[in-house]
């Protein structure tokens, strides 16, 4: 729990950014890290507050043990706080940089406003373990003489691939891209996650004995049928890649993009892989409109500021939020309340209640403005409010429709839920056609980091028990 009165003598503190002007330069991360006395001061201001939401499943799907490391690092036992946030969190730096923290959302501090400053610590943990090489390759004991195939790279796969490999099981993991990582890589910039880290959790996970297979896209270059046949077990951990349709006018003019293309070519530049066969995807220059308003809209923004947009709008079809909420009625719930992330931060214009009525572009087809109208509660236009916003270049962020059903999933079979989503429940993990199993968000739909680390886990202690009879992997 911290210091007994450490709450009531510490002020919430969190870690600084470098100025907007400094870091639309790179693309590295800009968090200027806090000295471990601060952040074992942060941590003092964990209370003992009777139930501990922030690791219910409304503030931690991983359930972390906050209260329990978060004393830990008060009594300056950090070697023990990170075994026990590696207990329940395979790769909590990868949580502690680009969750949004719902556990804080839960912490009862935040009744006040000012909740105990858990990512920070969590990341703190996870970075010192490493730098001190606290986090060494647990490769199994004994073999279990069973193979599971993982079929996706991302978090889901991951922590269900290095859960099963130390289970002792043949694990291997397939992955269209070159890299492993998924969205982690492909999706989320740099600025917010540098890729070192994904490289140094698969270098332990190879030490632990998974095999990775790169440029291996199941259901084109290689069949489902072919993979059941080699394996005892198959996990699908393939994403929701599909975006949702725009049925806008003009969303075909030159210029107008969604959103993942433009990401993903950016994470390739900074990556070094070769994209000069591309349509070249470039902010630089240019007046940029981003329609969404959630994370992957606001990575974009982000991203055009350090590509050199001369300015970035952002359209949000939802009102403006309160800039506080009511606790009482959503506490300890994730609220709906006025958040600026720090790409809004570096100059963005934010419109809310903004429709996208249509895209309109020249003779030569090239994107020009977009025509928006204010919407009421209902989300329908409101005569006479029409206005437009120059745009060289229009990014569609409005999220995902579910899975990429074609290939892999026509070739499986197996049912989906209502919203189109590979269907298996959270006990088992099964999917419909014997010996698959399915988690993270080609399972559940679009969600965060954490989930999918929770859904791996899980579906492979399912998958343990199955395979076994027996298990000892945690649920």
């Amino acid at each position: 729990m911290g210091k007994v009165t450490g709450f009531l003598e510490i002020e919430r503190e969190e870690p600084r950014y470098e100025p907007a002007s400094d870091r639309i330069r790179h693309f590295g991360e800009f968090t200027i890290p806090m000295s471990e006395g601060r952040v074992a001061d942060q941590a003092a201001r964990c209370m003992d507050c009777g139930v501990p939401f922030c690791h219910g499943d409304t503030g931690c799907p991983v359930h972390n043990q906050i209260p329990d490391w978060n004393d830990l690092v008060y009594h300056g036992d950090w070697e023990e706080a990170a075994r026990n946030l590696h207990s329940t969190n395979n790769f909590p730096e990868f949580t502690g940089r680009i969750c949004p923290a719902p556990c804080e959302e839960a912490c009862t501090l935040n009744l006040e406003d000012v909740p105990v400053a858990i990512k920070t610590v969590e990341q703190a943990i996870a970075d010192r373990a490493i730098r001190n090489g606290w986090i060494k390759p647990q490769p199994a004991e004994a073999k279990t003489g069973k193979s599971v195939g993982i079929v996706g790279a991302g978090p889901a796969g991951l922590a269900a691939a290095q859960q099963l490999a130390r289970a002792g099981h043949e694990v291997h993991v397939y992955e269209r891209e070159p890299k492993a990582g998924g969205l982690l890589r492909y999706g989320i910039p740099d600025f917010k996650m540098e890729k070192q880290h994904i490289d140094f959790r698969v270098s332990q996970m190879q030490a632990e004995g998974v095999q990775f297979h790169y440029g291996m896209n199941v259901g084109g270059n290689v069949t489902l049928s072919e993979l059941r046949e080699k394996h005892d077990a198959l996990l699908l951990t393939g994403g929701a890649e599909k975006p949702r349709p725009v049925e806008a006018e003009g969303v075909d003019l030159n210029g107008v993009h969604f959103a993942m293309p433009f990401l993903v070519q950016q994470n390739r530049r900074v990556g070094g892989e070769d994209v000069s066969g591309e349509v070249q995807l470039s902010a630089a220059g240019k007046h940029v409109v981003v329609v969404g308003g959630g994370d992957t809209a606001s990575d974009c923004v982000g991203t055009s500021f350090r590509q050199g947009a001369i300015a970035v709008t952002q359209l949000d079809v939802r009102p403006m939020p309160p800039e506080m909420e009511n606790k009482l009625t959503n506490w300890p719930n994730w609220a709906v309340k006025m958040r600026t992330s720090s790409s809004q931060a570096e100059g963005a214009i934010r419109e809310f209640s903004a429709g996208t009525m249509r895209i309109i572009g020249n003779s030569k087809g090239q994107v020009t403005g977009v025509e928006c109208a204010r919407v009421d509660r209902k989300r329908q236009p409101i005569p006479g409010t029409e206005f437009v916003i120059k745009a060289d270049l229009v990014l569609l962020a409005i999220g995902f429709a579910g899975p990429v059903q074609e290939g892999m999933l026509t070739e499986l079979g197996a049912q989906y839920d209502k919203r189109g989503n590979l269907f298996a429940d959270t006990l088992s993990y099964r999917t419909t056609v014997p010996g698959v199993y399915a988690a993270g968000d080609m399972r559940r739909g679009q969600s965060l980091v954490v989930w999918a680390i929770r859904e791996g886990r899980q579906a492979a202690r399912s998958i343990d028990l199955d395979l076994m009879g027996h298990t000892a992997l945690p649920r």
